[in-house]
């Protein structure tokens, strides 16, 4: 399957890639939870940011996402994530959180899906 992809006037057929999914290849052991949060001050660069990162997320809201993700996986997010900011007017965290604590959900808050997912 194909997606077609517009770039200024020209229109590139890009192929899709299969989805991977989780669980029966890689155990949870594999994967850490980490909290990525960002403030980015450019609606450009916020908007490349926040759409990298919907690939990774399992929960949070606009700019606080839950990530379960391995060591290669964590690495590619600082990478990418160092190449998308401007390091003078944007700030991102990476937060390494124990899932092992008692977690609290206040109002419509739900605790992150730790079941099989897929990464696109």
């Amino acid at each position: 399957m194909a997606t077609a992809v517009a770039v200024s006037w020209i229109t590139y057929e890009v192929a899709a890639a299969p989805p991977v999914v989780y669980g029966a290849a890689m155990s949870d052991a594999a994967r850490t939870l980490y909290l990525v949060c960002y403030d980015v001050s450019c609606p450009k660069r916020l908007y490349r940011v926040h759409r990298f990162l919907q690939g990774y997320r399992v929960g949070g809201q606009k700019s606080f996402f839950e990530c379960w993700l391995t060591a290669a996986e964590l690495k590619r997010v600082q990478r990418e994530l160092e190449e998308l900011v401007d390091p003078v007017e944007d700030r991102v965290h990476i937060f390494q959180l124990d899932p092992r604590m008692k977690m609290e959900c206040l109002g419509v808050a739900q605790p992150p899906v730790t079941g099989a997912f897929m990464v696109l």
